[in-house]
């Protein structure tokens, strides 16, 4: 399970580090892709696959399902972790996630997110959430 914040930077030749913690659980190789925020999302190879047959499983003849898929995998893309732990990210990923040199990553459960750290700040995901937000959301989910 990933989980914890980290602060880096994408160097100029768009690589970045990927924190040792997480290096082990991706693997050397991994799926990039466009986040449904404006971030980037990282996926071990055992979670893609998961996440292939639960879209599969989606209607074809929704309109949505079918953007939804599109969406996520016409924005993926094969990986590889090099031995200093870099990953390198597609100039176009970079300018859709809007960045720039710092960078936070998140473990997310069974996921990694790559954010700008101006975007992440600018979100209600850069801890912009208050107190009544989480009670909401735990008595809205049940968590």
């Amino acid at each position: 399970m990933f989980m914890g914040t980290y602060q880096n930077s994408i160097d100029a030749k768009n690589r970045v580090i990927i924190p040792a913690k997480f290096r082990e659980e991706l693997g050397p190789k991994c799926v990039l892709t466009r986040g449904l925020d404006e971030c980037l999302i990282l996926y071990p190879m055992s979670t893609w696959a998961e996440q292939q047959q639960k879209l599969a499983a989606l209607p074809r003849s929704d309109e949505n399902a079918r953007a939804f898929i599109r969406y996520i995998f016409a924005n993926a893309t094969d990986c590889e972790i090099d031995r200093q732990g870099r990953l390198l990210i597609p100039a176009s990923y970079k300018d859709v996630a809007r960045m720039d040199k710092e960078l936070v990553t998140l473990g997310m459960l069974d996921r990694v997110e790559l954010w700008s750290r101006e975007v992440y700040d600018d979100s209600a995901n850069g801890g912009k959430l208050g107190p009544k937000d989480f009670a909401r959301f735990s008595e809205t989910y049940k968590v």
